[in-house]
């Protein structure tokens, strides 16, 4: 029986869930695939690379460094988040990634994207480390307006998390049987409509499959809310969420918030390490 873990995005929410992995790595809990999206992804890595500390290390180091991301990255490169430095630079000189137990972790590791072109979601495996990979990796956590379209193997992708946030029905499709949902937002949340879509409209006007999932993508969310309701009430699932609203933003520059809220998140893994552990166990 395949275990799974499933991590929502969030940007700099998903500091909170480092925090819970964190703590599961600590425990030595391991299942047998993740499926990451948005910072789900970007930070879900280190846990196929087995480095619990690593997310909140390297944000809080670069938190105020413009190599790192910024306005000036934004103006200069298109993308707030700069691509060279964050992607393909910090994790081989500055805080290293470890490639070769990425690559040795039999865990399967899948990265959630959105093709531009048709709107859907693109789900890819990443077994292996290289300039292509991490530029998937980048892809499911490029926001729109804040990031340029990522061209990689033939695809045309932005965030992940435009349309599938939540993946569990995905990965349910792929035999992961018992799921831990980490999810970024607390009990009772709605998404509602993007009030941006005007300014997506003149900066996506080339790709109208992709505005239109960003048109609809709170009705998407919702119904996936109730999808992994559904699923946490048969006993298919077992969900992790903060008890309130975590407190940060999209974007932020003060390492001390992060920590805060990657704090936040290690207290409620503690809590609930117990329950996840017993969870993976039953049959």
């Amino acid at each position: 029986m395949k275990k799974g873990l499933v991590l929502e995005g969030g940007a700099m929410r998903g500091l909170w869930t480092a925090g819970v992995t964190d703590i599961m790595m600590e425990h030595d809990v391991w299942p047998d695939g993740l499926i990451g999206v948005s910072a789900g992804a970007a930070f879900g890595c280190n846990y196929k690379s087995r480095q619990a500390g690593r997310a909140i290390r390297y944000n809080t180091r670069y938190a105020r460094d413009s190599r790192y991301s910024g306005l000036k990255s934004l103006i200069t490169s298109g993308d707030y988040f700069n691509a060279q430095f964050g992607y393909h630079v910090v994790p081989y000189k500055y805080d290293i990634f470890d490639v070769q137990t990425f690559e040795h972790n039999p865990m399967e590791f899948i990265v959630v994207c959105t093709d531009v072109m048709t709107g859907q979601a693109v789900y890819h495996t990443m077994n292996h480390v290289d300039y292509d990979e991490l530029e998937w990796l980048r892809a499911s956590a490029s926001m729109p307006l804040v990031s340029k379209v990522v061209h990689v193997q033939g695809f045309h992708l932005l965030d992940g998390g435009v349309s599938d946030s939540i993946p569990l029905e995905h990965f349910e499709s792929a035999g992961y049987v018992r799921n831990v949902v980490i999810l970024t937002q607390p009990q009772g949340y709605q998404k509602e409509h993007n009030r941006l879509m005007p300014l997506m409209r003149m900066a996506l006007s080339k790709y109208p499959n992709m505005l239109k999932a960003l048109d609809e993508r709170h009705l998407m969310y919702n119904r996936q809310l109730q999808y992994v309701a559904d699923a946490e009430q048969e006993g298919r699932c077992l969900v992790i969420r903060p008890e309130e609203k975590i407190p940060i933003g999209h974007i932020s520059h003060n390492a001390d918030e992060m920590r805060h809220v990657y704090e936040l998140g290690r207290k409620v893994g503690e809590r609930n390490i117990e329950r996840i552990k017993a969870f993976y166990h039953e049959n």
